[in-house]
């Protein structure tokens, strides 16, 4: 995989956007000194070589209903490919789940997951993450109190 060159009004561009992503492009060409069309030029290429990937709202979890968030290290019994396929499928394919890790270490992944409440995270836990393929043990930690999330990448 090679990284494409990004000159200074390249991360300025990336900088803006992470900031601010309906910034319009007019609002992005003042703010790096070009004019409108070369803008919009360097906004596509970072788009087409996929240093942009997409852009996204920032949605509450609370104000959604979502009060808990959870974190599930799981240990796997089976590490034939097929096995690790299928769990891979079918974890990415829940909505609760926001994020999926394949570790090094003692656990081969971590599932951040959320629900409205204890309960439902106990029915997700119990009842659909267990009967994942291939699960063989879970170890499970709640967040208390999140600090940070969805920071930005640092371009400079």
């Amino acid at each position: 995989m090679t990284t494409p060159s990004l000159d200074s009004t390249d991360r300025q561009l990336l900088e803006a956007l992470q900031q601010d992503a309906r910034t319009t492009v007019a609002e992005l060409a003042q703010r790096v000194s070009l004019s409108p069309s070369p803008c919009w030029r360097r906004v596509r290429q970072l788009e087409e070589t996929g240093v942009i990937e997409g852009y996204h709202a920032h949605l509450s979890r609370h104000k959604l209903g979502y009060g808990v968030t959870g974190f599930v290290h799981l240990q796997m019994n089976n590490h034939m490919p097929d096995v690790m396929a299928a769990f891979e499928r079918e974890v990415v394919a829940l909505p609760q789940v926001l994020s999926c890790h394949n570790l090094s270490g003692r656990y081969d992944y971590l599932i951040e997951a959320i629900a409205p409440d204890l309960e439902a995270f106990s029915q997700l836990v119990r009842v659909k993450i267990r009967s994942l393929p291939g699960v063989k043990e879970i170890s499970t930690s709640f967040s208390l109190k999140e600090l940070k999330h969805g920071g930005t990448l640092p371009v400079a």
